[in-house]
């Protein structure tokens, strides 16, 4: 057999194979409400493996979904909607309660703890390609610590 009958077909074996996510999601948790709140806060990591930035969010649990930094002004803390969050290429990115996190506003309903939220997030890449992440991120209780992990994770 020459070299080039086995190298050929591996080659082609390799193209074939589904394009990997360039932005993976870890964790991802919505904050509980109680009645007649109408806000709350998506949190997670996520990691884009060539670099982009997250620009837009959305979920049909809200009317209003945005992207939101959390931030010292002097002595006071701000909230304010940002156009779109940095992803540096390997490095996950943070979105955690007083920092960095996607709004969910308008909400259609109460969030109790033990649902779930979906979710999807839009990634621009470096080349102006984008990439939707479909997201089910379950409702962690109001009180329920930040960094409280999914009890249904083993």
């Amino acid at each position: 057999m020459r070299l080039s009958q086995w190298i050929v077909p591996g080659v082609i074996a390799c193209c074939g194979l589904p394009a990997l996510a360039q932005t993976t999601v870890k964790d991802p948790w919505v904050r509980g409400t109680v009645a007649e709140q109408k806000a709350t806060g998506a949190f997670m990591q996520i990691t884009s493996s060539s670099g982009g930035r997250l620009v837009s969010a959305s979920s049909p649990a809200a009317g209003v979904v945005e992207i939101h930094e959390m931030a010292m002004d002097g002595n006071t803390m701000k909230m304010r909607a940002i156009p779109g969050l940095d992803l540096p290429a390997g490095k996950a990115v943070e979105l955690k309660p007083g920092g960095y996190h996607v709004m969910l506003m308008d909400l259609r309903t109460p969030l109790a703890a033990g649902a779930s939220v979906d979710l999807t997030l839009v990634v621009e890449g470096k080349d102006g390609k984008k990439e939707s992440i479909a997201l089910k991120a379950p409702v962690r209780s109001l009180a329920a610590p930040a960094a409280a992990k999914d009890p249904h994770k083993h």
